[in-house]
This record gives C-alpha cells, sequence and structure tokens, in this order.
C-alpha cells in the first residue's frame, strides 16, 4: 500500500492539471447579429407622435402613466394570482433545481452501506461434499469515489443547465409582459365598450326624440307615414347594436377575471362599471434600441438558448474521453454482528477506474454534428428574434403615428357632422327640409361618432401593444426579486442575458 501512495498522488496531480482544459468551444455572443450594429443601438425611425418621448425610459410600472388606481390594483392581482404566471415560476424552479444537480455532479460521493442476514452457503462453492450449516451474517462497508472532470465535461454540462434556467426566468419575464399587458388591454376595452354603449345609447335616445317630432308633425297634418316608417326603422337599427356592445364588455371582462385567476363574474367592485378608460398622463418614453436589446426577455431568451447549444457541443464532444474516477472502500463481513468491528473482519479497497469508449460506428462524431447544428439553429433564431423586435416596436410606432393624424381628422369630421344634423333637425321642424336629409344626415353624424370611438380604441390598443413590444413589464426593482444573472458558468465565457 505504502509504494502505491506515490503512484496515487502522481495520478491526483495529473487529474488536476488536466481539469484546467475544458472541451468545447468557449461562448461568445454570436457574430453578424443585429444586436451589434450602430442602427440597432440608435433612436428608433418613426417616433413623429407626439404621444411618444423618444429617447426616454419606460419605468417598470409603465400602467402609473394612466394614473389609474384600478388599473394598478388589477395588475398586482393578475401578478399574484395569475394562474400563467405560477406555471413559469414552477417551470423556473424546475430549471434551478436541474440547474443544481448539474453543479453537483461528479467529484465526492459517499456510500453507506450495511445488512445482517441468516442463509446457507453452497457446500460445492467451498469443493465441499456435505451441506454447510445455517450461519448468520453481518456486513457493513462504506466507499468514497471520486470522479475527475478532467476535460471539462460536467462543467460544461452545469454551463448548459445555467443557461438553460436564464433561459426559463426570461421565458417567465416573457409572460408576465403579456399578462400586465392583457389586463391593461382587458380593462380599457370594459371602459371604451361602456363608453361606446353610452354613445349609442345617446344616439338612441334622439333618434326617439326625432321619432316624436315626427309623430307631432304627422298629427298637425305636416308629416307623412313613410317619413314615420324610416324614423320606427332608424330606432331599431340603433337598438340592434346595443347586444354586440354588450357581449364585447362581457367578453372582456370574463378575460380579465381569468387573468386575475379568478372564474367569470369576479371582478373587483367598480371594474364593469368603467365608464371613461383612463388615458396616458404624458407622453410614452420608448428608449432607444438599446435600451430594446437589454428590456426584450424574448431576445434575453434567445441569447441564453444559444449559450445552452454552445455548451452542449462541450458536452457532446467529451465522449471521446476517458471517464476516470478514484474508489476507496472500507468495510466488514463477520457471522455475528457484535464481530463486525473485529481486525480480523475488515475489508478495504482502493482503485482507479477508466472508462473509455472504443468503438462507436460513429456515433460520437454524429452527436457532435448535432451538437453544432443545433448551435447554429439557436443562432439563427436569436438573430431573427432581434430583427421582429425592432420591427414589432417601429410597427407599433408607425401605427400610432397613423392613428394620431386620424383621429384628428375624425375629431374634425364629427364635429362638423354633428353640426350637420342639428341644422338640419331644426330645418325639418321648420318644414324646410324633408325627413329624408335628417335621417341622412343623423346616420352621417352616428357613424362619424362610432368611427371616432373605435379609433379611440384602436390607439389606446396600440399604446399597449407598443409597450408590450418594447418588452415592458417585467422588471424586477419594483417586485422586490431579482433577474437572474446572465453569466455563463465557463470562467472563460463572455455570456451575459443583456445581448
Amino acid at each position: 500500500m505504502n509504494a502505491a501512495l506515490p503512484r496515487l498522488g502522481l495520478i491526483v496531480a495529473l487529474a488536476s492539471l488536466a481539469a484546467c482544459r475544458t472541451v468545447g468551444p468557449d461562448y461568445a455572443l454570436p457574430e453578424g447579429s443585429a444586436f451589434k450594429r450602430p442602427q440597432a443601438n440608435a433612436a428608433f425611425i418613426d417616433t413623429h407622435n407626439p404621444e411618444v418621448a423618444a429617447n426616454q425610459a419606460l419605468p417598470a410600472r409603465w400602467w402609473s402613466l394612466y394614473n389609474d388606481p384600478v388599473l394598478d390594483g388589477l395588475i398586482t392581482q393578475a401578478l399574484r394570482d395569475n394562474v400563467e404566471l405560477k406555471a413559469a415560476d414552477a417551470h423556473l424552479r424546475r430549471a434551478a433545481a436541474v440547474y443544481e444537480q448539474a453543479m453537483d455532479a461528479g467529484g465526492f460521493e459517499y456510500e453507506a452501506e450495511a445488512g445482517v442476514s441468516r442463509a446457507q452457503l453452497s457446500a460445492e462453492s467451498f469443493l465441499q461434499e456435505h451441506e454447510l450449516p445455517v450461519i448468520n451474517l453481518a456486513d457493513g462497508k462504506f466507499a468514497v469515489s471520486y470522479q475527475f472532470d478532467l476535460f471539462g465535461k460536467l462543467k460544461r454540462g452545469a454551463e448548459a443547465a445555467r443557461a438553460d434556467e436564464q433561459s426559463v426566468a426570461a421565458a417567465r419575464d416573457l409572460a408576465q409582459v403579456s399578462v400586465v399587458a392583457e389586463v391593461a388591454d382587458s380593462y380599457l376595452e370594459i371602459c371604451h365598450a361602456n363608453h361606446e354603449l353610452h354613445v349609442a345609447e345617446h344616439s338612441l335616445q334622439l333618434q326617439q326624440r326625432s321619432r316624436s317630432v315626427t309623430q307631432r308633425l304627422i298629427s298637425a297634418g305636416r308629416g307623412t307615414p313613410p317619413e314615420l316608417a324610416r324614423a320606427n326603422a332608424q330606432v331599431a337599427l340603433l337598438e340592434a347594436a346595443l347586444p354586440p356592445l354588450q357581449a364585447q364588455r362581457s367578453a372582456a371582462a370574463y378575460s380579465l377575471a381569468a387573468l386575475l385567476g379568478q372564474t367569470p363574474g369576479q371582478l373587483p367592485a367598480g371594474v364593469i362599471d368603467c365608464a371613461h378608460a383612463p388615458t396616458l398622463a404624458q407622453p410614452l418614453p420608448v428608449g432607444d434600441g438599446r435600451a430594446l436589446l437589454q428590456r426584450r426577455p424574448d431576445i434575453a431568451a434567445a441569447e441564453r438558448a444559444v449559450a445552452a447549444a454552445n455548451a452542449q457541443i462541450g458536452v457532446a464532444r467529451s465522449a471521446y474521453y476517458p471517464n476516470i474516477s478514484l474508489t476507496a472502500s472500507v468495510g466488514s463481513n463477520a457471522s455475528r454482528v457484535r464481530d463486525l468491528f473485529g481486525a480480523a473482519n475488515t475489508l478495504w479497497g482502493l482503485g482507479l477506474s477508466v472508462a473509455q469508449v472504443v468503438f462507436d460506428a460513429g456515433a460520437i462524431s454524429a452527436s457532435v454534428d448535432a451538437a453544432k447544428a443545433g448551435h447554429e439553429a439557436s443562432v439563427a433564431r436569436y438573430r431573427q428574434t432581434v430583427l421582429a423586435a425592432f420591427q414589432a416596436v417601429e410597427d407599433q410606432l408607425t401605427t400610432g403615428a397613423t392613428l394620431a393624424q386620424q383621429e384628428g381628422l375624425r375629431r374634425e369630421a364629427t364635429a362638423a357632422a354633428d353640426k350637420t344634423e342639428q341644422q338640419l333637425l331644426n330645418r325639418y321642424r321648420a318644414g324646410q327640409v324633408s325627413y329624408t336629409d335628417v335621417v341622412q344626415a343623423q346616420a352621417a353624424a352616428l357613424s362619424a361618432r362610432r368611427a371616432l370611438v373605435q379609433l379611440q380604441v384602436n390607439r389606446q390598443a396600440a399604446a399597449i401593444a407598443l409597450i408590450q413590444a418594447m418588452g415592458g413589464g417585467w422588471q424586477a426593482d419594483w417586485m422586490g426579486a431579482t433577474r437572474p444573472a446572465g453569466n455563463s458558468t465557463s470562467n472563460n465565457s463572455a455570456a451575459s442575458r443583456t445581448p
């Protein structure tokens, strides 16, 4: 045993030196992606909307820009009770556990074993002709083994698991962005539906009054039955417009309840009766390209997927190298429990195990090729995710600017239509125009009012879509949590969650 000690020390020293090498490529941010271009880190192109503040950072609690306590409460409840977010949190805990498991792989492992039995041994195995007596057996064993990570297989595996965990964390962030945006959108849709109902009901009341005027004119001998028929038809059309708006409000309420983790009808007091949708109290800060790259969770998730795929190349290549482990054990075997600790019954062992695949018919090479292809695919997805993020923001900026211009024109058109309606109604009462002229003016005014309301709805939805495209709604500084760091477990890694 003494002669074996120098050789054992040499093995350990060689293993320590070999551990400095890590098989596979070290991670670096993918080349050629748009995130490295100067244009991608500059201001956005289409910011010609007076309600957008370019180059100003979007606040973490972006919904506070609406100054609406009800909306604040709804989002707080959704972040606490939303079922999708609970599932995302569970997925993140699972990924964290897998990472801890990968970190604990290799190194020292301990095993303890003990047992007692009563048995009859085979006489023939001891070259005996007569049956052996039944005996008691007791044994105990304690073993320690150490697996050397000579070529970084375990290190790369842990690196991949860490990147996977961070990718899942980013996916959780992305789910949070979606939930917050959907809560705000559903709440605003309820408010807008109530406002549209108010406009439709007001128009119906005006038309009912106009019908009453027609009936009085007929009684006075100045109106005609066809005019009354047209008035009744107009009232019926306006009444028919109410149920779809009520259904729209109900659908938004059901969607909001589900987002809050509640069954339909379980909404906080005052939500279903919201009459006026809150508006942004200040221009919406949109930041710039650099802020977008740092904030979008899907970009972070895609970048971490690249890091994980890069580490898997090293894991695949490590199969070319042997697995080396050192094992030491001590134990005892006796016919009686009280004799287990006797010197004569002691067993011990010390060994070095080297395992290497000699022939695999190209399986390892194929596995490495598959890992490389997976890495290339993840790089392509990352590049596409970056490009899609910029496209989504620019699309929403253009949409918002267009809707802002349209709303100004719609307001002018609505005011002109309302004025024309009132003038023709006064002239009809004075007997100067036919009722057909009044009906046409009323229809034009109603259409203009509805178009203006729908345009306002679209502008609110576009603002929220823009915030969602910018990745707003996950920041940890207002949640009391910490977003996972993006550094890879590799000492040579340049990875970060921020691309």
